[in-house]
């Protein structure tokens, strides 16, 4: 066994860590459209029924529910869909290549999300507590 194989074990709590980095950052773009904080020029003096509204309203409150590992499979599948359709409808548009169309983010937000919908919250979340998985040799397995 070497050294890499020994980090296996960790594999439930680096999960968890994605997740809540991932939904940290998610969040953050939510509160600029929703509450202008950080301060976005961009997304300034955003109406809250509209697409950049609903927009912002997912990020928070769908970025909240991945934080804290709540019905964390279902929300990350409507955040992966959030994301496909935000990259086609705001970025795909402005050219071919994510680097100049800056959509980067949400094609990385939108495969982050559906591996979060096929593995799970991992550790330290709502859904861990309300439901273990059994664990084997530090990894979880479904039954």
């Amino acid at each position: 066994m070497n050294a890499f194989d020994r980090l296996s074990s960790w594999t439930p709590q680096m999960l968890a860590v994605l997740r809540i980095m991932t939904a940290l950052l998610f969040i953050e773009h939510g509160t600029a459209k929703l509450f202008g904080f950080p301060p976005d020029p961009n997304v300034a003096n955003v109406q809250l029924v509209s697409l950049i509204g609903l927009a912002g309203i997912l990020e928070v409150f769908g970025g909240l529910l991945i934080l804290i590992g709540l019905c964390t499979r279902p929300v990350a599948f409507v955040l992966a869909g959030f994301m496909a359709v935000a990259y086609f409808m705001a970025h795909a548009p402005k050219s071919f290549f994510p680097l100049l169309n800056m959509g980067d983010a949400a094609i990385l937000y939108c495969f982050v999300f559906l591996y979060l919908m096929v593995a799970g919250p991992g550790a330290w979340s709502i859904d861990s507590l309300k439901s273990p998985e059994p664990v084997v040799n530090g990894t979880p397995r479904h039954m």
